[in-house]
């Protein structure tokens, strides 16, 4: 799979993310549902913890991946929610970590919604994957 970032402006990638990529080469593609803080039984974790749900979002969201033999590396589009979208902001270096490493930076949506499907949840992220 070939990428190639668009950014008529350079804003975002200090964000950690491309206006628009160019996907050439893929052959199989992967829609994520959103992936929140929730153990293997579906119960919510690190309640009040805004950062501890994102890694552990992000952890199940690499558990999806791999289960289609993919990684964070094949994520061409990431949907973002957060009841509290500048605490979410706060921690976004978690994304860094993940995403720095691989050279990724999917486009990406943040948006602040009032509440989650499970209560207690702050924070639910959905991918769209590309191999």
């Amino acid at each position: 799979m070939k990428r190639t970032p668009v950014n008529p402006w350079n804003w975002s990638l200090k964000l950690g993310y491309n206006q628009a990529e160019i996907i050439e080469g893929g052959s199989r593609q992967l829609i994520c549902a959103g992936q929140t803080a929730v153990d293997g039984d579906g119960n919510p974790q690190h309640l009040g913890d805004m950062r501890g749900q994102i890694a552990l979002a992000l952890d199940n969201l690499a558990a999806v991946l791999a289960g289609a033999d993919m990684d964070l590396s094949n994520i061409t589009r990431l949907g973002v929610y957060a009841t509290d979208v500048d605490e979410a902001l706060k921690n976004f270096d978690l994304f860094g970590m993940r995403f720095g490493p691989i050279q990724c930076a999917p486009p990406m949506t943040l948006l602040g919604v009032t509440r989650l499907a499970i209560p207690g949840l702050l924070f639910e992220i959905e991918a769209t994957a590309v191999a």
